[in-house]
């Protein structure tokens, strides 16, 4: 009698869909946000439009205990929530349609700033995108003059330049901290 451990694995002999191999979380992942069927989020774009799409949305869905019906919740910011807000009716009506039934009653818009908080507190978009990336400060005379001084009597000039940068970024931090 063999037995077959779980770590052992077992390959496909045919090319696989990439949307068969994430079906599965993907699922997982909307039904604890209340989307039963995760058509909503995986094609958000087609149900809503490129135009509605780029400026909202859907975050959740709650159902509520009588089943009549479910509340969609749609984030955007404050600038676009007039735009979406006269978009609801038909908005909704596409969203019942890729259901196929009368699942959602209400949409409730929620207004943030263009910018967020992600779940670790780096800032998302409303996309879901980071934001890009902000140049730094150039560093003042004072704090090139200090990280000559820290970096000390090195030989390598590639090594030393590397220190230099290292402690100007480090001191202008230090700086715009306090």
């Amino acid at each position: 009698m063999t037995s077959r451990t779980p770590k052992t694995r077992t390959f496909r002999k045919r090319a696989v869909r990439a949307a068969d191999l994430v079906s599965v979380t993907v699922r997982r992942v909307g039904e604890g946000r209340g989307f039963a069927v995760s058509r909503v989020l995986t094609h958000w774009d087609e149900i809503a439009g490129p135009a509605l799409a780029a400026i909202a949305r859907p975050v959740e869905v709650k159902y509520g205990h009588r089943g009549k019906g479910g509340t969609l919740r749609l984030l955007t910011s404050g600038a676009q929530a007039p735009m979406v807000q006269m978009q609801l009716e038909p908005l909704r009506d596409r969203i019942n349609a890729a259901y196929g039934y009368n699942a959602i009653a209400r949409i409730l818009v929620t207004q943030t700033a263009p910018i967020g908080f992600g779940e670790d507190g780096a800032g998302f978009d409303i996309t879901g995108r980071p934001p890009p990336a902000r140049e730094p400060r150039p560093p003042d005379e004072a704090q090139i003059r200090a990280a000559r001084d820290l970096v000390g009597d090195v030989s390598d000039p590639a090594f030393r330049d590397a220190l230099e940068r290292l402690a100007c970024t480090v001191l202008t931090k230090s700086r715009t901290e306090k």
